[in-house]
């Protein structure tokens, strides 16, 4: 575990170095504060186009503070989905093309320890940005529109930071065997493909990791009891497959027997 800690120390530092850990927390931020601006301004918008009916506007009610969260949250099942998966994809791809995997490999360092440092550190990037768009989406949410109870907004961005974590281990796996756009549009397909297959048969699918943005919007909605434990069960479960298969691809392709 040393040589994947050291390892997952260069990734870091190599993060750093390519501004990942700038722009990519950036991103998140800015679509974690435009539901609240958005949500918050609509009605001085709508005036600001100019062919707005008379009398549309009366009826506005801004949301209350959880469901703008909610909302907040739902922002990075689109657009920081595709970000993560643009980021991910070139992590086990760009270096099997490059040859540089041979040459780490020689190292003392084993293909399920070189996988587990480069999730570790796709990891982390996903703690840091999901954690500062939440904050900040949380902030001016306080600002704008009422109180939030932050131990709540802690357990729903948790729930779905997982749901992202396993959209990322999947383009983790594909890249582990693929090159890196198509190892990122087979992550977002299939992730796309499991968020489908949950809205179309919620109540027979409701165990999978699709389920995890539903209940995240629960537990800040406080919808009713929420029932976590196949949901996260299965979440994990994907994500230990998506990292056992990333390393024997590795071993597979670059390694002679």
């Amino acid at each position: 575990m040393r040589s994947a800690w050291i390892f997952y120390q260069k990734e870091m530092l190599e993060s750093l170095r390519s501004y990942k850990l700038l722009w990519i927390p950036v991103v998140f931020i800015i679509l974690g504060i435009m539901q609240p601006l958005t949500t918050y301004y609509m009605p001085e918008i709508l005036k600001a186009s100019g062919n707005v009916p008379p009398g549309l506007l009366e009826g506005y009610v801004i949301p209350g503070a959880a469901t703008v969260m909610a909302q907040a949250l739902g922002q990075y099942g689109s657009i920081g989905m595709l970000v993560l998966a643009l980021a991910t994809m070139n992590s086990l791809s760009g270096e099997r093309h490059s040859g540089t995997v041979e040459m780490v490999l020689v190292r003392p360092l084993t293909p399920i320890a070189l996988v587990i440092a480069k999730w570790a550190a796709l990891l982390t990037l996903l703690m840091i940005a999901l954690g500062l768009g939440a904050v900040a989406a949380g902030y001016y949410i306080e600002q704008l529109i009422g109180s939030l109870s932050w131990s709540t907004v802690l357990a729903a961005a948790s729930i779905y930071g997982l749901w992202l974590l396993c959209a990322v281990s999947m383009t983790l796996l594909f890249s582990a065997f693929l090159r890196a756009p198509v190892a990122a549009f087979l992550g977002l397909l299939l992730t796309a493909g499991l968020a489908l297959a949950h809205g179309l048969l919620p109540s027979w699918l409701d165990w999978t990791p699709a389920a995890l943005p539903d209940l995240s919007a629960q537990v800040l909605l406080q919808a009713g009891s929420v029932s976590l434990m196949g949901p996260c069960l299965s979440a994990a479960v994907l994500i230990l497959i998506c990292i056992a298969g990333a390393s024997l691809m590795i071993r597979r392709n670059i390694l002679p027997n």
